[in-house]
């Protein structure tokens, strides 16, 4: 396995996160037990679904390369759902971003020998955490949590066959968001900039920005073909057209917030124009996405961002 630099050219969502797990049924009063699935996308590249962010894992006798962590409280069903597949050990695990549900079992997956991958900034995030949406602040992450392999250039690993690119992003979801496209498997996994249900957020708290947000999916749309698997954090799986379509209401809802602003009109005022009404039945997602995504646009146009 070798590491290298690629030279990529690059153009160029969350206070609050949907936990897509899939559960079994549980007795009142007791916790649903979690089930890991993996499903396969393209070559050896393989969907991780269980409690958190969607996970992806490549497998082959050179080892397993995962994208994310989940949270702690899966890592073992997480390993014996892999092995299943593969028997080769965990090598290299990356993050896209800092939030808890795609890195909280970093610790267990690096005590098991595997080497962690991520930008600076997310490494900075773990250690120095900034207080969520509901005022409490994650606990500062132990030593074995952090990314020891850092990068905030266009990096390439290949292993197993495949050609692995790590993205780096601008300040999008946050300020630290890796995409990954696995090349020969033509699978994209996109992190949290990218949900195929709900508006699109950026956690301001985390160094998000929702101009980032759209310059990376203008990035993913470029990386993406005819047949690309594209993999969001939450959501089901997708293709190229619903990148598209995200662009389009990202740019659609940006202009006519952008236009209200230029009327004089408070954000009181944007809000009861329901500037999102003929997106919101395709789009989906809880109604709090709705707000977050409408009062980001208008505090970042209000700041001149656009």
């Amino acid at each position: 396995m070798r590491i290298r630099t690629c030279l990529l050219t690059l153009s160029f969502v969350l206070t609050v996160h949907m936990a897509y797990a899939q559960q079994g049924a549980a007795q009142p009063g007791q916790p649903a037990e979690v089930k890991v699935t993996m499903t396969k996308l393209g070559g050896n590249v393989y969907a991780v679904d269980g409690q958190g962010g969607r996970m992806a894992a490549l497998v082959g006798a050179e080892g397993v390369f995962l994208v994310d962590a989940q949270f702690p409280a899966v890592t073992e069903k997480i390993v014996a759902a892999i092995k299943e597949i593969s028997p080769a050990p965990i090598k290299f695990l990356v993050n896209t971003h800092v939030h808890g549900d795609h890195s909280g079992g970093n610790e267990n997956f690096a005590k098991l020998g595997v080497t962690v991958l991520g930008r600076p900034n997310l490494r900075n995030r773990l250690l120095k955490p900034v207080a969520a949406p509901n005022g409490q602040v994650p606990p500062v992450a132990p030593p074995l949590a952090l990314p020891v392999v850092l990068y905030d250039h266009p990096t390439t690993v290949v292993m197993n066959g495949e050609t692995v690119q790590l993205i780096p992003l601008p300040n999008a979801h946050t300020d630290g968001d890796t995409a990954v496209k696995f090349v020969q498997g033509d699978v994209l996994m996109t992190g949290d900039v990218f949900r195929s249900v709900g508006f699109p957020a950026a956690d301001r708290n985390n160094g998000g920005t929702l101009k980032g947000l759209l310059e990376s999916i203008e990035t993913f749309i470029s990386l993406s073909g005819p047949n690309t698997r594209v993999v969001p954090g939450h959501g089901p799986i997708t293709d190229r057209a619903a990148l598209v379509f995200h662009r389009e209401v990202i740019v659609t809802v940006r202009d006519r917030v952008a236009k209200a602003i230029s009327e004089g009109k408070t954000l009181e005022q944007v809000r009861e124009l329901k500037p999102t009404a003929d997106f919101e039945q395709r789009v989906g997602g809880p109604p709090n996405f709705i707000t977050q995504f409408v009062d980001t646009l208008y505090a970042e146009l209000s700041a001149g961002r656009r």
